[in-house]
């Protein structure tokens, strides 16, 4: 399986989103994360402690070792245009873009609606992240995002400090010393498993 993780707009979670889906891949297979994003965000994560699951490299050079692989995980970084996300579409089996709930502005609704516009691959979905508590925002960015037939996974990722911890650690969420670390992980988990199940309805 390859998992593309493509942020339209910045501080979205892309990175951490790519890093524990490559976790939860590794435990049902071989998983290579390739860093695509400019910043090589991460990179700087996994070297921080060499202790990350899994394998990570850079997008130019790792796609010679790809084969070795059961599953990919690729960090795509930040993809506005509407050609690079149709591009990113059509090279991956699933492609999930990070939002947050700051979309549902007035400001930021055009833009990303645009960028969306006239996708027809049905192989991309919205993964609603750094949500904080209460649902009316949640409700409301799916609600638009829905509305304009834009796929998103019932799944949300809350805003929570232990992926800040895992961040500086160079480690994956569950592996941090935090009271909600367990829920952080959980989160990325119940994602995993409603991709798992899509594909296989599919």
């Amino acid at each position: 399986m390859h998992i593309a993780v493509a942020s339209i707009q910045g501080a979205t979670g892309s990175t951490t989103t790519a890093i524990h889906f490559a976790a939860y891949l590794e435990a049902l297979g071989p998983t290579l994360l390739l860093d695509g994003d400019s910043n090589r965000t991460a990179t700087a994560w996994a070297a921080k402690s060499n202790s990350l699951p899994y394998q990570v490299a850079d997008v130019r050079s790792g796609r010679e070792i790809a084969r070795e692989f059961e599953h990919l995980v690729t960090d795509c970084g930040l993809r506005q245009s509407n050609a690079h996300l149709k591009d990113l579409a059509e090279g991956c089996d699933l492609l999930v873009i990070p939002a947050v709930t700051m979309w549902v502005d007035n400001d930021h609704q055009r833009q990303i609606l645009d960028a969306f516009a006239g996708i027809e691959a049905d192989n991309y979905r919205v993964l609603i992240t750094m949500a904080s508590p209460g649902q009316s925002k949640v409700a409301n960015l799916r609600d638009t995002l829905e509305t304009a037939g834009i796929p998103t996974f019932t799944a949300v990722v809350p805003r929570l400090e232990a992926f800040q911890k895992a961040a500086a650690a160079g480690v994956i969420v569950s592996a941090v010393r935090d009271p909600q670390a367990a829920r952080a992980w959980e989160a990325y988990v119940s994602v995993g498993s409603e991709i798992l199940l899509s594909r296989t309805r599919s």
